[in-house]
């Protein structure tokens, strides 16, 4: 496959196919269009020249090709419902691919943990790979077993010596509880994992500051999908718990907290409301918009990538930690208190 014949399938010009995938430059089409185009590379097994690339880039030295990368989901098995993970590693995909690296092998935290399939991590070419999502000593033991460069990415700043591409959960979910209790919210409960997760100590920290202690909060535990929290919404309605707003630890959650709310004729925001973390895609076309943090998805990705890539060719040596931004998207699913 040649970029003419990837320009031909996607309907646009050879010099627009080569900025996308050489450059890995937002601004060289639309969206869609790179979609188009990187779906097309995927499908076709296409590998940039990295050797003919930095001699037109003017780099010197040894540039490696198509070597390969894997990547493993820490927090979840059903990968395909996922947005969250599935965006961050599309971002992986293309960064990496543009640099001559490829994404090749994917795998879940129960595939690392079965035993029987130990074979899928030892009978493959990869020694490098990215984690998506929290993981701990065991998880990080096994993977060093199996791969000598591993980068993590995800909202918990992890207390082990791997490089980290981070947005902070816990000052994310400060943020989305601060904005409830600005509303004139007291009444506010979090909805999501609690074990190990900074947006649980965030959602505490905020609630800390207008006089809550740990045991005077309202939280559900529940997984981190649609369905966790459309059944823990359903149950704080059936139980008739008393609550004004839900911080749903991410958007997914808060998708199914509104279907709950929905089908009990509770309105948003007027009765209850509602705001997430992630700001994927999704939550711009709900009804009402949902209030969310935004977190840089694909630029979570493409830093991943690139550190992983550095880490490869001997940049660095040391542990590296980076933060990446995050900040309040307003929409329509929060509004001032109106209960005592």
């Amino acid at each position: 496959m040649t970029l003419k014949e990837i320009a031909q399938k996607a309907g646009v010009s050879i010099a627009t196919v080569s900025r996308v995938i050489n450059h890995a430059n937002s601004n060289a089409a639309s969206k869609a269009t790179q979609d188009k185009i990187w779906d097309i590379v995927k499908e076709t097994g296409y590998t940039p020249n990295q050797h003919a690339r930095g001699l037109k880039m003017g780099v010197k030295g040894n540039i490696p090709n198509n070597i390969e990368i894997a990547c493993i989901f820490a927090r979840v098995d059903d990968l395909e419902y996922d947005p969250f993970f599935i965006i961050i590693m599309r971002a992986i995909e293309q960064e990496a691919l543009a640099h001559g690296y490829s994404l090749r092998y994917s795998f879940s935290i129960t595939d690392l943990l079965n035993t029987n399939k130990t074979s899928l991590f030892s009978n493959h070419s990869a020694s490098s790979i990215v984690v998506l999502g929290r993981f701990n000593k065991k998880v990080l033991s096994t993977l060093a077993s199996h791969y000598k460069h591993i980068v993590y990415t995800g909202l918990n700043i992890l207390p082990l010596k791997v490089d980290q591409i981070v947005s902070n959960g816990h000052g994310a979910a400060m943020m989305a509880v601060s904005h409830l209790i600005e509303l004139g919210h007291r009444k506010i409960y979090y909805i999501g994992e609690r074990k190990d997760e900074q947006r649980y100590t965030g959602y505490l920290e905020a609630m800390s500051t207008v006089g809550f202690k740990e045991s005077d909060c309202f939280a559900v535990d529940t997984t981190m999908s649609s369905r966790g929290g459309y059944q823990a919404t359903k149950k704080l309605i059936e139980d008739k718990k008393d609550f004004t707003a839900l911080f749903c630890a991410n958007d997914v959650i808060a998708i199914g907290a509104m279907k709950a709310l929905k089908e009990h004729n509770i309105k948003i925001p007027d009765d209850v409301s509602v705001i997430g973390i992630d700001n994927i895609d999704t939550v711009q076309f709900l009804t009402p918009m949902l209030t969310t943090i935004h977190i840089p998805l694909e630029e979570l990705g493409k830093m991943t990538a690139k550190m992983l890539i550095d880490r490869i060719e001997g940049g660095h040596q040391l542990p590296i930690k980076m933060e990446l931004p995050y900040y309040l998207v307003k929409r329509e699913t929060c509004a001032p208190c109106r209960k005592p």
